[in-house]
């Protein structure tokens, strides 16, 4: 679901976009029939539970990991950033269309050993070159040419841990998707220990609290874009994101359109874009996005579940006082591709009400009766003091040092934003697999399996100044403010 109604600039842009190669293209549309969904055959009828990933030999499941070349671009002159982020946006997407051409190819890798490196990895290897080479040139014709890319060209096959699944798993008579998540990714929250630990308050602490109320999203805005990570780049995230505040947030979106948008904040000085990907139940529901890129052709599937409730809070440093964040200030928490990254971006936090000095990062909780789910995103508290963006949006960011609360050197406190999400949802049956009460997962690239790890929020600052100083004010004299 995109916005009711959309400027004709836009629309054009996403024309321009297509055209230009940047959403997936039409190789990648045909296997929509392959994941039919994630719930039925190509003809519409019922068909049997998929695999939770292509075979491997030794029968379990096998995901394709790639380095992350945007995490190795710390500098990128401003003439060349548009390029780079779209040759990114399509290095994201060669890896899409390759699991996808993994995940349909089961019988060919079954009778010839020699498919997947051939048919599937060599020629990823080369569309991966081909691209990296064209950031390179870009990156060269305004500043120093990075060394070393090429090396990053290069992705392997990974086991996921998960094994085949048996034939005849349906849920209500249809069947449910296939790339995850499996039974071992859940763990019963009352077996964890209270794991959380906050650095001692100095004195001097700027220990006030700021809330923002936006809603839950009761105005069903979604869509798969990412205007921090690929701006200007059609389904650049692969998955379909909530949006709560503004509501005009599109690849296309302008700083401009930001501040004149409206916004579902009660105080409408906060014109801030809040999202993060959307948690399904794995029921085998057709929602909107069933044939759709970044939905059901991407092994996004199942009921779109709205939080109950969303709380945005900033809060203060344990060290000292807070200045104000810059406006249009973009900060990523988490990271989308963990499970193939590794963790050291990884900021998923999972847990339930009533038991949330225990926090998961790499399952999910199943919930005792009465208790809900809850994900909470703690976002970077420390600013460069110049940028609103880097070229890896991560470098202009930090967090504090989680003993101390300390900001590294050279850097100062900001607010950090830190948002909780609570869902009503039953919790899913492990014995039978999620037959008779489903699994939930959070949307995700296609290769990463809805793994809990790879959960992630994004934030754009677009509060007016009166009000961020209002918060800030707030804050350092320790007070809570609504």
């Amino acid at each position: 679901m995109r916005h009711n109604t959309r400027k004709r600039s836009k629309t054009t842009q996403r024309a321009i976009a297509a055209t230009a190669g940047l959403a997936l293209g039409a190789g990648a549309l045909i296997t929509v029939n392959v994941y039919a969904s994630a719930h039925e055959s190509a003809s519409g009828n019922s068909t049997k539970r998929a695999p939770q990933g292509p075979a491997d030999p030794a029968g379990g499941a096998t995901t394709i990991s790639c380095p992350d070349v945007g995490a190795k671009l710390t500098s990128v002159p401003g003439r060349a950033r548009t390029q780079v982020d779209r040759e990114l946006a399509l290095l994201d997407k060669q890896v899409a269309e390759a699991y996808q051409k993994l995940r349909s190819s089961t019988n060919a890798i079954q009778q010839d050993r020699s498919f997947t490196t051939n048919a599937i990895m060599t020629p990823l290897k080369d569309r991966r070159t081909a691209t990296i080479d064209r950031i390179a040139i870009a990156i060269g014709r305004s500043g120093t040419r990075p060394q070393g890319l090429e090396a990053l060209a290069a992705c392997t096959l990974r086991p996921t841990g998960a094994q085949e699944q048996g034939p005849g798993q349906e849920q209500n008579g249809t069947a449910v998707q296939g790339n995850g998540p499996v039974a071992a990714d859940f763990v019963d929250i009352t077996t964890v220990r209270p794991n959380v630990k906050s650095p001692r308050k100095q004195r001097g602490a700027s220990a006030g609290r700021f809330t923002t109320q936006c809603g839950v999203n009761e105005n069903k805005l979604y869509n798969s874009d990412n205007i921090i990570v690929a701006p200007g780049v059609d389904n650049g995230a692969h998955h379909t994101h909530d949006y709560v505040g503004n509501q005009d947030n599109d690849a296309f979106t302008t700083n401009e359109e930001f501040a004149a948008a409206t916004t579902s904040c009660r105080n409408q000085g906060d014109k801030s874009t809040y999202y993060w990907p959307v948690l399904r139940l794995q029921d085998g529901t057709q929602e909107f996005d069933a044939r759709e890129l970044g939905g059901g052709a991407e092994g996004n599937t199942g009921t779109i579940l709205t939080a109950s409730k969303v709380t945005l809070n900033f809060v203060g440093s344990p060290r000292g006082r807070v200045v104000a964040m810059p406006k249009f200030l973009r900060i990523i928490t988490g990271d989308a591709k963990a499970f193939t990254n590794g963790n050291s971006n990884a900021n998923a936090s999972w847990s339930c009400t009533g038991f949330e000095n225990r926090q998961l990062t790499d399952k999910y909780p199943i919930c005792p009766q009465g208790s809900s789910l809850v994900r909470t995103s703690k976002f970077q508290s420390c600013w460069d003091g110049r940028s609103t963006d880097s070229a890896n949006h991560r470098s202009h960011v930090a967090f504090a040092d989680p003993r101390t609360g300390a900001c590294p050197s050279g850097m100062k406190a900001i607010p950090q934003l830190v948002q909780r999400l609570v869902y009503d949802v039953d919790a899913p049956s492990l014995d039978d697999n999620g037959q008779s009460s489903p699994f939930y997962a959070v949307d995700g690239f296609p290769e990463q399996m809805h793994k809990p790890i790879t959960d992630h929020g994004d934030f754009i600052n677009v509060f007016d100044e009166r009000l961020m100083n209002r918060m800030v004010q707030c804050i350092n004299t320790g007070r809570t403010c609504r």
